[in-house]
């Protein structure tokens, strides 16, 4: 399985015409980020992305360690 989990759940995500609109938005108001509909929603999303990413680190690490032993072998 090669399809790896990126971990941007809790930042904005802008387009360029976003970008441009931010110069001109001097109060902030139009900073919009990823929502939940509870913190415990947000908390639990939040976890489980860090897991999932913890458990890709882990299967690319058993890999190099696999590799670098039929190498050595």
């Amino acid at each position: 399985m090669n399809t790896r989990v990126k971990t941007d759940f809790l930042f904005a995500k802008p387009s360029f015409l976003a970008g441009v609109a931010r110069v001109l938005d001097l109060y902030g108001q139009y900073d919009i980020y990823n929502m939940s509909p509870t913190t415990a929603e947000a908390d639990a999303k939040a976890i489980a992305s860090d897991w999932i990413i913890v458990g890709q680190d882990i299967g690319d690490a058993m890999e190099m360690a696999d590799s670098e032993k039929h190498c050595t072998a």
